[in-house]
């Protein structure tokens, strides 16, 4: 227990301010990268909208994903980029709740998005004859539902565990956003067990999703095996590929946050960075890259604006 400290009404987000010889060239980078995030993840939604070849389980999906990151990114980079540029780092309890409340609940929304995307696949995959069947537009909307009832639940869990107490000074998150590690440690009573308790419950979460897709891929990986012509092979891990280099880079950089040891040191601050800012960056790149029927709708819809300009 915390004694003798000042119960606190509000935050400081430290965040880039020790480094204030490069906050201006963090704030052109990221608000770049931002304005790169967001425009590719429209542009994902706004094609798979006005495309009906793209009206099917796998884009639909996309989209749910993409829409799931927009908000992610809206309840933290806003923020952060205003942060880069003003004095006053100040932010109330009651809204450093709401943000560290709409940051869980989004992001494991994406995560369980990210994890109904592999059982799509491997439904595809492994059971063709039987997909249309198993996955309509019905059990699409069901399981993006149930994914955002799952994440917001989860989250309301934990924010309610880290703001069930007061606070004690001093009042500086050292963030650039209310992460819950950098929030707990400030609670005057029991911030060990309950940070252990918030990351226990993110850090399974975690590894329960990546083991579910892990062993999707599993089974996908032995159905394409068999599959005798080596067009067909390549034909069906095509469309996957997107799909695993973003799990990949997804949960590659969220373990580096939520597994790192107390103990190793690091600036929580830069190591969130590639988590919060670079992953959302990376996603709709890597979606729409490597993708020939999003290429495709943009060339479509591309082809048809310039006919109307003429």
């Amino acid at each position: 227990m915390k004694i003798n400290q000042t119960i606190l009404k509000e935050f400081i987000l430290v965040g880039f301010s020790v480094y204030p010889q490069v906050q201006t060239f963090l704030f052109v980078v990221f608000f770049g990268l931002y304005l790169l995030t967001l425009t590719g993840n429209l542009a994902i939604m706004g094609l798979t909208w006005v495309d009906r070849s793209l009206h099917t389980p796998m884009y639909l999906f996309l989209s749910a994903l993409s829409f799931s990151e927009t908000c992610y990114t809206l309840t933290i980079i806003p923020r952060m980029l205003t942060d880069l540029l003003a004095k006053n780092r100040s932010i109330s309890v009651i809204g450093c709740s709401l943000q560290m409340y709409f940051f869980l609940a989004l992001g494991g929304t994406h995560t369980i998005i990210l994890t109904v995307m592999g059982y799509d696949r491997f439904l595809a995959i492994c059971n063709p004859l039987r997909y249309p069947l198993l996955m309509t537009s019905m059990v699409c909307g069901q399981l993006v539902a149930s994914a955002w009832a799952v994440g917001f639940f989860i989250s309301v869990t934990e924010t309610a565990l880290i703001f069930r107490g007061s606070f004690c000074s001093p009042n500086l998150v050292k963030h650039f956003f209310c992460h819950m590690r950098a929030v707990v440690r400030l609670s005057c009573l029991h911030s060990d067990l309950t940070e252990f308790t918030v990351t226990l419950i993110s850090v399974s979460g975690l590894m329960g999703t990546f083991l579910l897709i892990v062993l999707t891929y599993v089974f996908i990986l032995s159905t394409v095996l068999r599959i005798p012509s080596a067009e067909g092979k390549q034909k069906a891990f095509s469309t996957c590929a997107s799909h695993l280099t973003v799990v990949i880079v997804h949960f590659g950089f969220a373990s580096i946050v939520y597994l790192k040891p107390e103990a190793s040191g690091g600036d929580d601050t830069l190591i969130a960075v590639p988590y919060t800012v670079i992953t959302p960056f990376l996603s709709p790149l890597i979606f729409s890259l490597r993708n020939k029927d999003m290429k495709g709708a943009f060339r479509k819809v591309l082809g048809k604006t310039i006919l109307l300009n003429k």
